[in-house]
């Protein structure tokens, strides 16, 4: 089922929806409004589509995501996505604006994309030598 993060867009599509199936002649409640674009996202009625919104992943593949790397603010977009077992996703993601990794104040080391494992917390598996995880994936 497609994962949609923002339960008011689902909202506002099935309001939009009720009001132009009451402008073809074919009036609907809010309800079945509700059911009808649960069901356009794949889910089997509305409860079902409104537990997977508040469930949802902090990330889905072409979406956008923001968080921190190596301790850097940043927005993106996940560009490439697989599964690397039951718990952990490999992402791979493209910065809006690149993101300077290097921790020395001389010099500049700019990252456009990165490649990380992460878990169901949107945290990598991969840390610092401080024990940090590179990527830190935060609800939009």
């Amino acid at each position: 089922m497609a994962m949609i993060h923002d339960l008011n867009r689902m909202k506002s599509q099935a309001k939009n929806l009720r009001a132009a199936l009451e402008r073809a002649g074919n009036p609907v409640s809010h309800s079945q409004a509700l059911e009808l674009v649960a069901q356009s996202h794949g889910a089997r009625d509305w409860n079902t589509a409104h537990a997977s919104a508040e469930t949802a992943p902090l990330w889905q593949f072409g979406g956008a995501v923001k968080g921190r790397y190596l301790g850097q603010e940043f927005t993106g977009r996940v560009i490439a996505a697989s599964e690397r077992g039951p718990k952990h996703h490999a992402l791979t993601i493209a910065f809006d604006r690149p993101v300077n990794v290097s921790q020395s104040a001389l010099m500049e080391v700019p990252r456009k994309r990165i490649n990380a494992t992460i878990n169901a917390d949107g945290r990598s598996i991969g840390r610092t030598s401080d024990g940090q995880p590179h990527l830190v994936l935060e609800a939009a």
